[in-house]
């Protein structure tokens, strides 16, 4: 443990020059009792998932699993954080060796506080649709989550910048609707909660898994499917999902008002849904926390 200044990384370590490093962003809330208690959101997923990371991206993770849950826990500990606040685990190649580089394996494990969405007020996000094309399997793997995938959703969100709007949507290979810029997307039309697959050129995102799983656990009418550029601009509601963006509600694309242009009410209610699931409140999904203290 040392202070987040104090930590060094070689200015010409593969890390350094070309972005050779698997990651995971974790979430932890504070409990719903107001008993100090703090949880670790689908830790066991999100392990599971840098694990199929690296593996995919060529470097061998040297750290056991049971360590790395240690590791993360005593991380938030030693801050003392008992409120919202969100994790950065990542292994990277170190050293001096070029982009193929395999060896040598480090990692940093980093706790940041940061606070969960206002289901009172919620930020309304503009959103275009980017002229960049995301990445796809048979070129840059959107299922690894390496720090270097995500330079193509930094063209997309300057873009976007530049064009007056918060956020991009990225079209696939096949022209269809694959997901925003390191966030995945989920539309609403006709009361059906529509979201396109992993095969879409999306990440295989947990935040994405478990809204569909908490969707359909309240009734709601939920397809896995293609999604049309189109579509978009049919929408009833659009929001945005992800480890940092849990719910993000869109209120345009392309300058099209989204529904109403307000807060949704589905995108509203899958919300509130998720913030009782992570802080506790519901206890049919206490298997998908980890308490710290």
């Amino acid at each position: 443990m040392i202070p987040a200044d104090q930590a060094r990384v070689s200015v010409l370590s593969p890390m350094a020059q070309y972005g050779v490093n698997v990651f995971e962003g974790i979430r932890c809330y504070s409990s719903s009792n107001s008993d100090n208690q703090l949880f670790v959101f689908r830790l066991e997923e999100h392990l599971a998932r840098l694990l199929r990371s690296a593996k995919i991206f060529g470097i061998a993770c040297p750290f056991a699993v049971d360590d790395l849950r240690k590791h993360l826990i005593e991380s938030i500990v030693a801050n003392d954080y008992h409120q919202d606040t969100i994790v950065r685990l990542t292994l990277f190649v170190d050293g001096e060796g070029g982009w193929s580089a395999t060896e040598p394996v480090e990692m940093f494990i980093a706790p940041i506080q940061k606070k969960r969405t206002n289901t009172i007020a919620p930020t309304l996000l503009r959103a275009c649709v980017s002229t960049w094309r995301r990445i796809d399997d048979n070129s840059t793997p959107p299922r690894v989550k390496a720090g270097a995938n995500y330079i193509n959703g930094r063209y997309a969100h300057l873009e976007a910048v530049r064009q007056g709007c918060d956020v991009p949507l990225l079209l696939g290979y096949d022209g269809k609707l694959a997901e925003g810029a390191g966030a995945c997307i989920f539309i609403v039309r006709d009361g059906t909660l529509i979201t396109p697959p992993p095969t879409s050129s999306s990440l295989e995102s947990i935040t994405r898994s478990s809204l569909l799983e908490l969707a359909r656990d309240a009734g709601m009418q939920v397809v896995e499917r293609v999604v049309d550029r189109t579509e978009l601009y049919l929408a009833d509601e659009i929001f945005l999902c992800g480890t940092a963006a849990e719910v993000a509600p869109i209120c345009s694309v392309d300058n099209m008002v989204v529904g109403s242009g307000k807060l949704g009410p589905i995108t509203l209610s899958v919300l509130k849904n998720y913030h009782d699931v992570v802080s506790g409140a519901e206890p049919r999904f206490a298997s998908w926390l980890t308490p710290v203290y």
